[in-house]
Formats: structure tokens, sequence, C-alpha cells
């Protein structure tokens, strides 16, 4: 201020800083707080482009240029070619530089490299030294030490800074906010106040975020659709053993229907057995005791008890199991059985162990089709042309075991994340003995399938570990800042 109550205007900002012996950032701070004052200065903003040494200019700036310090260390009698590339840094620029300036000799013969000169001048470091005291260089040698990543360009910004009709030595802090005891006093009128600036973006006001497994969830239903799915209802987390697994002409004895495995309620513990329909209750309670149209059952004496047991559902092959009841019940009522594809997309619980790719509460898509005489190789042309769609293209399937399909398979995935093949799936035909029960025709078959959301949202969004997607530990900055999910749809 004193300067420019003498001068009027300092012209550059950066001649100011040299004069009074501070660096150009401090006087830009000033400036800028200056300019925040109120009407104080009149402030211009210029740019210059500035050649400034890199990590390694600097480098050479001290201890000279590499092929200077190639030279340096080679004795008069000469060294091994071999045992100076293991010991030089960055020998190979080093050595194409002083061969180009005839510094070197070799003989190929016996592998000693020598000098060829008794004396050099190191140009490299002349021309740092000049360019760091502001001096000027032919535009080819600035070029050729750009391409040596020496030197680098950038923008130097300074200011011309007058003085303003409201110029003042004495600097008041303005005050940003009109307040009610202001008003009350009356003490606005005598009040400075800083000029709103209506141009500023404000604060982002908080919002909500979708998460990337809803993101993903939405991908694939839309996939459903276009593949003529229609979406079962999934609004029961709590079943019945009888839908969840007597249906599914799963045994009572099955190691999943144990509580290691399986989530059992404590209140209510069962379900209204009246609620399930008797002639379907008795059909599948036969066939899980004496078996039927060629099949000898599971052999064993079928409870009712053990059917309604309450559960937390651990596959939504449940619901799929009530619509092809009600698909055998539409059937035997109009006489004409029609073709149907059903998905749906939610969540289901197992007592897992917790670990990279596993939880106890997570989410499975469901798909299935029923159509007269489908068969396993239909299942693998549906697997493919669904997975085609989310551009998942490196698929394996290999043989499994379920009680209520035969054939079956696991569904694999490559995983980029986890460098690794990873089960992302289940399928299968749903065994006759659990179709036939339903009253469905002989020669209808169920093709099905079983995948989780988790895991082909962690391909997507690169995560090799399931807690960094869900859970208590998740970063909420990444729900806040996850891209917005487009599968590679083909």
């Amino acid at each position: 201020l004193n300067t420019l109550n003498e001068q009027s205007v300092i012209e550059d900002s950066r001649v100011f800083a040299k004069n009074n012996n501070v660096s150009h950032q401090e006087v830009v701070g000033s400036i800028k707080s200056l300019m925040s004052a109120g009407d104080l200065i009149i402030v211009e903003e210029f740019s210059d482009e500035k050649w400034s040494l890199t990590e390694d200019g600097s480098q050479s700036l001290q201890r000279g240029s590499l092929e200077a310090r190639l030279f340096n260390v080679i004795p008069p009698e000469g060294v091994a070619l071999a045992e100076l590339k293991q010991s030089f840094e960055a020998f190979s620029v080093a050595y194409g530089k002083a061969q180009s300036k005839k510094w070197l000799q070799l003989d190929k013969a016996s592998g000693i490299l020598k000098r060829s000169v008794d004396s050099i001048t190191d140009d490299v470091q002349k021309d740092l030294e000049k360019l760091n005291l502001g001096e000027s260089l032919p535009q080819k040698t600035l070029d050729d030490y750009k391409k040596r990543k020496l030197i680098s360009k950038a923008i130097e910004k300074y200011y011309k800074v007058s003085k303003s009709a409201g110029f003042t030595l004495e600097t008041k802090k303005l005050a940003t906010d009109l307040t009610a005891e202001m008003i009350a006093n009356g003490s606005w009128k005598n009040e400075a106040f800083k000029k709103y600036n209506f141009n500023a973006l404000g604060i982002m006001p908080e919002s909500g975020h979708l998460h990337p497994l809803m993101k993903v969830r939405s991908e694939f239903r839309q996939i459903f659709l276009e593949m003529g799915f229609s979406e079962m209802p999934t609004n029961n987390f709590v079943e019945s053993s009888f839908w969840n697994f007597d249906a599914l002409f799963q045994p009572q004895q099955h190691p999943a229907r144990d509580a290691h495995d399986t989530f059992f309620l404590s209140n209510p513990t069962s379900c209204d057995i009246s609620r399930i329909p008797s002639d379907y209750l008795q059909s599948v309670k036969k066939m899980h005791s004496e078996g039927g149209s060629g099949s000898i059952g599971y052999q064993y004496d079928w409870s009712e008890k053990e059917a309604c047991k309450n559960l937390l559902r651990t596959h939504t092959t449940a619901v799929s199991a009530r619509m092809l009841y009600k698909l055998s019940q539409d059937t035997k009522n109009t006489g004409k059985f029609t073709p149907v594809k059903y998905f749906s997309i939610d969540r289901v619980f197992r007592n897992e162990t917790l670990d990279a790719t596993h939880l106890a509460e997570f989410h499975q898509i469901e798909g299935l089709v029923a159509d007269y005489n489908l068969t396993l190789g239909h299942l693998i042309g549906m697997l493919y042309a669904f997975f085609k769609k989310l551009g998942i293209e490196k698929l394996r399937f290999k043989p499994a075991y379920n009680p209520y399909t035969e054939p079956s398979m696991e569904v694999f995935s490559f995983h980029p994340g986890l460098k690794k093949w990873i089960e992302i799936g289940n399928s299968g035909v749903f065994r006759p003995e659990m179709l036939i029960p339903m009253g469905l025709p002989e020669d209808v078959s169920v093709i099905a399938w079983g995948l989780s959301l988790e895991r082909p949202t962690m391909i997507k969004y690169k995560l090799d570990n399931i807690r960094d997607l869900c859970g208590h530990k998740v970063d909420l900055r990444m729900v806040y800042d996850n891209p917005i999910c487009r599968l590679e749809k083909h």
C-alpha cells in the first residue's frame, strides 16, 4: 500500500517481489487479501510461459549432465563396459550422448571403454545455469532439453496493481453478514459490507445416492425385461420350510436345512399348515416318502412339523416354486399350458462364514423358463446370451449336484481384480420330482439359474473384497462417487 501511495501503480508483481526480497507467492497472497478488503486496488492479471528445471534438470545443474558424469568416472586407462553398465545410473542415455559428442571410444575386442579426449566442456550444465538465471536459450536447445526431461514449461501468473477510487492506507475488515443485531441498533448504516459474488456456485446440497448394487440391479432388471421375462413378486423374506425346501424336493435331512446354514425364526417358529394347499402338500409328501413317475423318492417319514418351520429364505427359488405351482393351477383351470419366462432380484439369507466373497445377506438373481422339452443345451445357450448382454463372455460351467435340479451346473466368471475364476451362480434343469407334484404336464421342462448380484458388481467396479461393497465398513465416499453403471451390452 505504501508503494502504491508513492507510485500509484506496480507494473509487475514479480519485479516488486524481487526488489523487496520476498517470494512472489507472498506478494500474490497480499494482493488477493487486499482485493477482498473492498474498493482499495485495481488488479490486472497477466501470464508468461516460463521454462523451469525438472528434478533431473536440477541434478544436472548441481552435479553435471549425465554424459559429463559418465566421462568423469572413466579412468584414463579405461573401464570394462559390462561393469560400467551395472554401476552407472541411466547408462544408456549417458553413453548415447557421450558417443554423439565423441567423448568416448569402445575397444570391441576387449570390451574396454576409454576416453577419446583429455577434457570436456559441459555445455548442458552451463545452459541450465543460464536458464535458471532467467536467460534465454535457442528453441532447438530448449526442445532437446525438454525431450530429455531436464526442463518443463510452466505458466507463470503475475499482476499489475494500481490505486482505485477508494484507495486508503488503512484496511478494514468488511462485514460478510447482515445480522439481526445490526438491524436492531442501526449499526448497519455505517458498516462496510463485502460484495456478494452472485456467480459463486455455493455449497452442494446433501442428496441421496444410489448404491452400486442398485445401479447394477437396475441394469440386470432391464436386460431381463429386454429378453421378454416377467418379474416375480419377492416381497416375503420369511418363508416356510415347505416352500423353501420341501417343494423343491430337498430332503428334510439335508445339511442345508441345519441351523449352521439357515436362519430359523424363533417367533413365530412355525407357519399355519392350512395355508399350504392340502392336495399339493400330500403330493410333495408322497414324492419324498415313496417317489413316483419312475423315482423312488428319499424313502423316509416326511414330517409336516419340519415343513412348517419358519426361516429367512435361503434362495429366491422358493418364489419360483410358488409361481410354478400357480402356473400349474392356471393350466388346470384353462386346460392349456402357456410357456413362461420369470425372473426376480432380491435379498436372501444364509448362515455363511464371512470372507472376501461371501456375506450372510446378499442378493440373488433368479431366472427360469418353463416350456416343452427344454434341455441343458437350452440352459447353456440362455446363460451365454444373458451374460453377453452384460459384457461378460468368459464363462465356465462345472457339473454340480442340487437336490432339485438334474443335470446341474455351477457357473464361473473370470475376475480381473482377484485374477482368478470365481463362482457367480448355479443352474440346472428342475427335476420331475419337483414339477410332477405341482401338476405340470409331464413333457414340460423348466430350466433355471440363480446368480449373485454382488459378484458381478465387484467385477464391474473392480472390487476384490465384498466387504468393501456391503456392510458396516463400507466407505460412504465410494457410494457417493461411484460412476453410473453402463454395462457393455451386446
